[in-house]
């Protein structure tokens, strides 16, 4: 059993408390390091959707000529996006998946019993929810039921979080009216707990049914119907046994057929040589257990980046901890020969040190999960408050796991040769007490002469890299922009998502400048003048902007 050598293994730690001060703050500056880092890595290159069987999703790419406007955004480039027809016609003839969701992130702007409030939603089409599996925490989501006529249904889904901060868990709140866009739409359901859409960097508060796009975005009027406006990013589901090799050659015969025979006389004005290109064009398909989006690829690179650098890190304060322990050993050499000459095994004694080197990583490893928060809490300091609600940096139970088997790993990685050598002195020199080099027996000393010429060499290429990064950063803040940056901030408005036109807006300053005209008292002129303020300077600003 391994419980009782834990009382021995403390009374050898701090009977060096220097030594072992020393190698548990430099374990937990590395594995907290690694947690920190490891937790953004987690979020957002490796973690899969909270949905049943995320193995079986797929994302539809349509790479070729479109023609029309197009329409991209968080979820994926221009390549990745389709008219809402051309989905709505997959959907009805394919046969490879068990259904076909749509799917497309908007800015709303939310209002409840009197209280605005911006934030992001989601248009998302009937096949949404089925799709994906999932339940709802309360009411309904939305169905095939809901992909009626374009202007219909007006009903909304909640997010969970949405639901929890703004509604206080309420469940009346079904069949409450909420306005998304100066729309009253119906509650109908909240998404289940966890769940906050498929798209990496969108946090949606709502969830609106697709066919609602033109009153959620009176910009894009008409594009329901339009096979030449290409904005809806799409992803299906595998039915069980269907691969995706399968599933590629099977999807792209009715979208061959719906190309060359629908939207190809569509195209005027095309040369022979693009309409060739627009008739060969073929549906890819991709795994979407992570969900789609375009931050996946954006962030690879930083962050196995940064997780190399800190990787880097902690072998440095391996390699520096194993030479402590090389030369800790030293010092025992006369101990392991008296327990070795008496009987006891040397597995046993192996399993001894190890123990002690496990020890000493777990207290590191516990110090690191402090670290690790206080260094998540800092990159948190350094984004924008929307990247923060966007991508949550927290220390969940997977972190807390992967910083376990790390601690694991670091102590046995620095202790298992200084166990092995410790375990294996010259008994007579050593009973004689003439083992007293520092550096013990040669392969101790060549170890260790490789360890520290590995420290130096890992620790200059982190400071030059260090290094070229801080000089980029100072060069990059002395770039002169040709304007006076001090006092300056940068807002934004969206007037035209709770139903606001200019003309409408100048109509309302209209009547309140004749309501103004018609009061002759100072005070009643005054309560006029802060009433039409508003409209004053949104009219202001209309005519400057349109």
């Amino acid at each position: 059993m391994w419980y009782p050598r834990l009382l021995p293994a403390l009374r050898a730690l701090f009977r060096a408390p220097l030594v072992t001060m020393v190698a548990i703050i430099s374990l937990a500056l590395g594995i907290g390091a690694n947690a920190a880092i490891f937790s953004l890595f987690d979020q957002m290159l490796l973690r899969p959707l909270p949905v049943p069987e995320p193995g079986r999703l797929v994302n539809l790419d349509a790479p070729g000529p479109k023609p029309g406007s197009q329409s991209c955004g968080q979820p994926g480039d221009c390549q990745a996006v389709f008219s809402y027809p051309m989905i709505r016609d997959l959907e009805r003839l394919q046969a490879v998946f068990t259904g076909i969701a749509a799917h497309r992130p908007f800015g709303v702007n939310l209002a409840y019993r009197g209280q605005t409030m911006n934030g992001d939603g989601l248009l998302v089409s009937g096949g949404y929810f089925p799709v994906l599996g999932i339940q709802p925490a309360l009411g309904r989501l939305l169905t095939q039921r809901d992909d009626g006529t374009a202007g219909e249904p007006h009903v909304v889904v909640l997010s969970y979080d949405y639901w929890r901060t703004r509604f206080d868990q309420n469940r009346d709140v079904l069949n409450q009216p909420l306005i998304v866009n100066g729309q009253p739409l119906t509650i109908v359901g909240v998404a289940p707990r966890g769940f906050e859409g498929t798209t990496l960097g969108v946090k949606p508060q709502v969830f609106v049914p697709m066919t609602m796009r033109d009153a959620m975005e009176s910009v894009f009027k008409g594009s329901l119907e339009n096979r030449r406006s290409y904005w809806a990013y799409a992803f299906a589901r595998l039915r069980p046994g269907v691969t995706v090799e399968q599933a590629v050659n099977t999807i792209n015969v009715p979208y061959h057929a719906i190309i060359n025979d629908v939207e190809a006389p569509l195209q005027k004005g095309m040369s022979d040589h693009t309409m060739k290109q627009f008739r060969a064009r073929k549906l890819t398909l991709e795994p979407d257990a992570r969900g789609q989006s375009q931050m996946h690829k954006e962030a690879k690179t930083p962050l196995v980046l940064l997780l190399s650098v800190t990787g880097l890190v902690l072998l440095i304060a391996c390699a520096n901890i194993a030479n402590l322990l090389l030369a800790r050993a030293a010092g025992r050499a006369s101990e392991m020969a008296v327990r070795l000459s008496i009987g006891a095994g040397r597995a046993r004694l192996v399993g001894q040190l190890l123990t002690e080197s496990c020890l000493l990583a777990l207290l590191g490893g516990a110090l690191g999960i402090l670290v690790a928060r206080w260094t998540l809490d800092l990159i948190a300091s350094l984004l924008t408050a929307e990247a923060v609600r966007a991508i949550p940096v927290t220390v969940d139970a997977r972190i807390l796991l992967f910083a376990a088997a790390l601690t694991v790993g670091t102590g046995l990685l620095f202790g298992l040769f200084p166990a092995l050598h410790s375990t294996r002195p010259n008994l007579v020199t050593a009973l004689k007490g003439q083992s007293g080099q520092p550096s013990g027996a040669r392969s101790a000393a060549r170890f260790r002469t490789v360890l520290v010429t590995s420290q130096i060499g890992l620790s200059m290429l982190l400071l030059v890299c260090a290094g070229l990064f801080l000089r980029s950063l100072f060069n990059v803040s002395r770039v002169e922009l040709g304007v006076k940056v001090e006092n300056v901030v940068t807002f934004g408005v969206s007037p035209q998502l709770n139903g606001y036109t200019a003309q409408r807006s100048l109509e309302l300053f209209e009547r309140l400048e004749d309501e103004k005209g018609r009061h002759s008292s100072r005070e009643t002129t005054r309560a006029a003048s802060e009433r039409i303020a508003p409209a004053r300077n949104a009219a202001s600003w209309y005519r400057r902007v349109t």
